[in-house]
């Protein structure tokens, strides 16, 4: 029979930290606590198969599951000797709180002082011999109750703990919990657990209290104890953020042995755990209690000098350390700093809950911070305090900032696990949402102002101040050299300029994996003559306007040389369609043919000839370089004068010229001998050879069917991504986005198949391709340049079906680098196991 409850507290637990699954974070904690021995109010976990049942049942419960409860309830009372559920003389008291097995905070519901009604009161108020106190917390019940279930409090006390736990059910499936789970990409047949627990009070007195503690400092990841607690409080009241909490370093005075006990708490739990770990805890009377401990959220900063520490203190290896920082959350630690060269003129200073900086215009609701972000514009969401309906408002900002709440509160919480920019606790703000504005003191700001925050300081400042990019710690540096040397594959960057290219470069790229040659052109210098080629009415006036276009080319692919040399520099040959270069409104021809002394009619007509019902599958790519071979011809000039100019000075060039949309063997073996034979003259001229490759981008399933054909015309193939997804899935990325959050949402799409490789479809298709290839040539580079590439789970994907490289934006390489030394980590943790499984 399948164990639906399992019990805890008094030194014995049935469940431990390694049953995560099935008793969710809070419950496992709350089991581990107890075996270590640590205070731990007695309670039970409804596992998280109770919560599958109850979905799958229409909210029925298994059977059994009523007298299971009744026997834990007996083991509460038991531990407690006395107390019993819905007794008028003695009540017991219990919580009833959700936990899942990741880390939702904020996101599902609690109830406390479950028990409480008209005749237990009195019993309550007459054990306590405090009536306020008793008063006060069947108040809080009646509001909690009513808040969370959603109907007055019933009388019975087994009737309010059914209906609680139904509602901490119910609220995995709640809108904001459904958002937080997308957000962060947590399935969502995982369900909940549910852990009912006996009540211990932190409002009852000066020798009470409540707080949330860290082994470490969240932020910045400083080895010292680090929390906020609240006197003559109970534990929503911190994270609510309805009363700025103090710093723990204050209980040292006024609840010193308190203080002593919890330090010796968190010491015992990071050196068991060999994690940072987040605790919350009550104190009744004087008497520490554990209500949770879980594995600490942390900003990117914090998360890799935790890391790095806890290998030279011993407690981890640095395998683990590697594995232990999410990839995505190195993207913090690219983001600006406001420039020390500006004078700060600061507004308003809070509590500094998540570093960064954050340039926006203010909102006061998070649906207007939807409706702003969807037009474009940068915002900082301004509320007196975020709750958990803010979550899609949080998501889209740059920035948070709050009148009240500490450190622990919920937009400190939440803003430092999206790596969003926060600063809370400002008291000094006036938030009046009706109108749409903050004030200080004479100072009113409204809507659609511009507002600055540093979330490093807590400061606020009016206006835009400018940014600049932050300076990675020496910590930092250390994990991706302890990374670079686990990964097998290689990084590159997608750059188009030699700024670009040095980017990449400083951020650790192995070479330029994507040159988009087409962005070369939009320049105001350039795109007029870009335009004459296209207007040209024959091949010699098409040649004259390539001949111009040349040099300029040529300037910047040696650039990119230079910033690179030694690496590999894939450079792709025009792909875009040729009437993206030119204007589409009549006001724009019209002005267009005055300049370039062309009838405005005949360049109307040239538009609308070269206009395509749908450019993406269009004249494009090497449909182009067939078409007019001219073009192509003029750039692989540029490239291979640039390289052999170069090497006759000196500096390493590796050149590899891409052609864009390949999906016939004939296409690439006309545009392979184009390319030849254009290197060739060009060397022949420069009196040197410059070693090279030719390869194509893989764009369509049929280029991924047919890569055995196509293989033997290429040195290497690069998978892009972003139009194999649109060609694969019949998706348009510019068009996506109005239904791919819905189908997010109705579970028929797991993720964004443009941000996440759709790995059953799009996938798979890569696999029969770099198949295909490997057995026609066993060493042929394959690699990946789509924005794919700077996505953890796409590395890690990309990895296992044994590409070379990802190539992905300059600001993502570190990003890169880490998933792709995980991916090798984890590999070998798998051949390691199976080969102990097979000995």
């Amino acid at each position: 029979m399948t164990k639906f409850i399992y019990t805890f507290g008094d030194g014995k637990a049935e469940g431990s930290a390694a049953m995560k699954e099935l008793l969710g974070g809070k419950g496992a904690g709350l089991a581990e606590m107890s075996l270590l021995g640590l205070p731990v109010p007695p309670g039970f976990t409804l596992t998280t198969e109770v919560c599958s049942h109850y979905y799958s049942h229409n909210e029925q419960y298994p059977p059994e599951l009523e007298a299971k409860v009744a026997e834990a309830f007996q083991h509460i009372e038991t531990t407690l000797k006395g107390p019993k559920f819905g007794d008028a003389a003695n009540p017991l008291l219990v919580s009833v709180r959700s936990g899942a097995r990741a880390s939702m905070p904020g996101m599902m519901d609690t109830v406390l002082n479950l028990g409480l009604n008209e005749n237990t009161l009195k019993g309550l108020a007459e054990k306590s011999k405090n009536i306020e106190f008793a008063k006060e917390s069947f108040k809080r019940l009646q509001q909690m109750f009513q808040n969370v279930v959603g109907k007055p409090l019933p009388h019975d006390p087994h009737e309010q703990l059914w209906e609680a736990i139904g509602a901490v059910f119910k609220s995995w499936n709640s809108e904001r919990a459904v958002e937080y789970r997308r957000i962060h990409r947590i399935p969502a047949d995982w369900g909940t657990a549910c852990n009912v627990q006996a009540m211990v009070f932190g409002n009852m007195g000066d020798d009470s209290g409540t707080g949330v503690a860290f082994t470490r400092d969240p932020s910045t990841g400083e080895r010292k104890f680090f929390g906020e607690y609240l006197i003559n409080a109970q534990g929503e009241d911190v994270v609510a953020g309805v009363r700025t909490p103090l710093p723990l370093d204050e209980m040292k005075k006024t609840l010193p042995q308190c203080y002593q006990q919890l330090v010796d708490i968190y010491q015992n739990l990071e050196k068991h755990y060999r994690d940072m770990q987040d605790m919350e805890f009550t104190i009744q009377h004087g008497k520490v209690w554990m209500l949770q401990t879980r594995r600490g959220k942390r900003t990117a900063k914090a998360a890799i000098k935790i890391a790095v520490d806890m290998v030279s203190e011993g407690l981890i290896g640095k395998e683990e350390a590697v594995l232990r920082i999410e990839p995505s959350q190195i993207d913090q630690l690219l983001h600006p700093m406001i420039s020390p060269r500006v004078r700060r003129k600061i507004l308003a200073k809070g509590l500094p809950a998540s570093p960064g900086a954050a340039v926006g215009r203010v909102v006061f609701s998070a649906e207007e911070a939807v409706v702003w972000a969807e037009k474009k514009e940068p915002v900082i969401l301004v509320r007196t305090e975020t709750s958990a309906e803010d979550i899609k408002g949080m998501h889209v900002a740059e920035g948070i900032l709050t009148a009240r709440g500490g450190m622990t509160s919920h937009a400190a919480v939440v803003g430092r696990g999206m790596g969003k920019v926060c600063v809370v606790g400002c008291g000094a703000i006036e938030v009046d949402e009706s109108k749409k504005q903050f004030s200080v003191d004479n100072a009113v700001v409204k809507e659609g102002d511009w507002i600055t925050l540093d979330g490093t300081r807590g400061e606020v400042m009016l206006g835009q101040l400018p940014t600049v990019a932050s300076e990675l710690s020496k910590e930092f540096q250390t994990l991706m050299i302890w990374a670079d040397g686990y990964r097998k594959m290689k990084v590159r960057a997608n750059a188009d300029t030699p700024q670009d290219a040095k980017r990449a470069r400083e951020f650790g790229a192995e070479g330029i994996g994507l040159c988009r040659t087409e962005h070369m052109f939009f320049d105001a210098d350039r795109i007029q003559v870009m335009r004459q080629m296209i207007v040209a009415e024959s091949l010699e006036e098409r040649k004259k306007a390539l001949a111009k276009l040349k040099p300029m080319q040529k300037k910047d692919f040696s650039g990119i040389f230079q910033e690179m040399k030694g690496l590999p520099v894939t450079i792709r040959l025009l792909d875009p369609p040729l009437h993206e270069f030119l204007p589409q409104t009549p006001e724009d021809i019209e002005k267009l043919g005055c300049e370039m002394k062309v009838p405005a009619e005949k360049l109307k007509n040239l538009v609308e000839d070269l206009h395509e019902a749908n450019p993406m599958l269009g004249h494009r790519g090497c449909r182009l370089g067939i078409t007019y071979p001219e073009i192509y011809e003029m750039q692989i000039e540029a490239i291979m004068e640039a390289a052999c100019e170069l090497k006759n000075q000196g500096v390493e060039v590796i050149p590899e010229i891409e052609l864009p949309l390949i999906s016939l063997a004939g296409e690439i073996k006309i545009l392979r001998q184009l390319c030849e034979e254009v290197c060739a003259r060009v060397q022949k001229v420069a009196g040197v050879t410059v070693s090279f490759k030719i390869g194509t981008m893989v764009e369509t399933p049929r280029a991924a069917f047919r890569a055995d054909a196509i293989a033997p015309f290429a040195d290497f193939f690069s998978f892009g991504t972003n139009d194999l997804t649109q060609t694969t899935m019949g998706i348009s990325r510019d068009d996506g986005f109005k239904f791919l959050p819905l189908y997010e949402l109705k579970g028929l799409l797991r993720c964004d198949p443009f941000q996440t490789i759709d790995f059953e479809g799009v996938g798979e298709l890569m696999k029969v391709c770099v198949q295909k290839t490997r057995q026609i040539k066993p060493d042929m580079e394959i690699g990946i340049c789509g924005e794919h590439g700077g996505d953890p789970e796409s590395v890690i994907f990309c990895h296992e079906i044994g590409l070379n490289y990802v190539s992905c934006s300059p600001f993502r390489v570190p990003i890169a680098r880490l998933a792709a030394a995980q991916a090798a980590l984890l590999d070998k943790a798998q051949n390691q196991n199976q080969d102990r499984s097979f000995h």
